[in-house]
């Protein structure tokens, strides 16, 4: 049975050598990273780990929280009630935010992870993966924009003025909002939308500190091309269908291999961690399963017999099955030989060897 109860997170502050002091907040037990799945987080724009945090502590994510470590990043001075950053702080473009995210897995000790990230904090996590792909075993990337930004994006930014460090005009906070929710704000049919959007303001309004907010939006907005093609590893592409990068994310899909990129659209959303978490915890299940993670869990509807069956190897090569020597953690454990593309992919090559 999975345990209802929230796992304490545990939050360091790391020093790197360009991005800053770090806040990075740990949802499970570290110790235990040998027999678990480890996912790497970074969030998007207006919000910090918290966007995250909840997502796991969601019902339709405890099976996987309980096998699971997440590190969860705060982008530079977006931790909860942060002070103002210097003036002579640089905030980091997101390649350098990406490449610093190295120095957070050597200070924890951490070896590989999944990069799990939203809009921007996704573009963050994929520029990670290319240029760590020893370290991370795969990337899941919600509304994840493979192209600078576009004229029209350009434009709303001339009318995206902070007026001061402790308040945001109404210009910027639509800007946010429609970043975030996409096409669903003038989706009348939504009932939910009014207080999704309230709780959105009230958040950036009174725990983020607006003017470190601005200095991340302005990096997103100067973003250069993501060159997701030299990826080595799986990807996994998720949008809602109402998301106002939906098309965005299809182009890059186009753009990738298609033995190695796997799209996911979903419809009448917009932000897909709030509207639909149990399509996301469903489709991360899947991907992780194809790179010999979390097999002992099952997917809804599937017997829990099959699961068991001999698709995850051994190491050498020998088919695994679940027994009565075998506990459900060591189950589990991470198996780095066999990393394989995503849904049946067993006759390919195994890439990682």
């Amino acid at each position: 049975m999975c345990s209802p109860a929230k796992i304490q997170l545990t939050k360091y502050i790391v020093t790197t050598e360009r991005c800053g002091d770090l806040h990075v907040h740990v949802q499970g037990d570290l110790n235990q990273q040998g027999k678990k799945a480890v996912f790497l987080t970074v969030h998007d724009l207006g919000c910090n780990h918290s966007s995250f945090h909840d997502f796991v502590n969601h019902p339709c994510m405890c099976e996987i929280k309980d096998r699971s470590i997440f590190i969860h990043i705060d982008a530079p001075g977006h931790e909860d009630n942060a002070p103002d950053l210097p003036d002579s702080f640089q905030f980091p473009i997101l390649q350098t935010f990406g490449e610093d995210l190295g120095t957070v897995l050597d200070f924890l000790h951490v070896k590989y992870v999944i990069g799990l990230g939203e809009g921007a904090g996704a573009n963050v996590l994929a520029r990670f993966g290319i240029a760590n792909p020893s370290r991370v075993l795969g990337l899941i990337l919600i509304n994840c924009t493979g192209s600078a930004a576009s004229v029209i994006e350009n434009f709303k930014n001339k009318f995206v003025n902070w007026k001061g460090s402790g308040s945001m005009s109404q210009s910027a906070e639509e800007y946010l909002i429609f970043h975030k929710f996409g096409h669903q704000i003038v989706n009348d049919a939504n009932s939910d939308k009014d207080k999704v959007m309230v709780e959105f303001q009230e958040r950036i309004r009174s725990t983020l500190n607006n003017k470190n907010l601005k200095l991340y939006v302005t990096a997103f907005l100067n973003r250069k091309d993501l060159p997701l093609k030299q990826c080595k590893t799986d990807i996994l592409l998720i949008t809602g269908v109402l998301s106002s990068y939906a098309n965005v994310v299809e182009k890059l899909h186009r753009e990738l291999e298609k033995t190695k990129a796997t799209l996911l659209k979903i419809e009448r959303a917009g932000d897909v961690l709030l509207q639909a978490p149990e399509k996301v915890a469903h489709s991360i299940l899947l991907f992780c399963k194809g790179q010999g993670l979390l097999t002992s869990l099952t997917l809804p509807g599937v017997e829990r017999q099959r699961t068991f069956s001999g698709s995850s190897g051994d190491g050498e090569g020998r088919p695994r099955r679940l027994s009565r020597g075998m506990s459900m953690e060591e189950y589990d454990k991470p198996n780095i030989r066999r990393l394989s593309i995503t849904i049946n992919s067993d006759n390919l090559p195994n890439k990682h060897n």
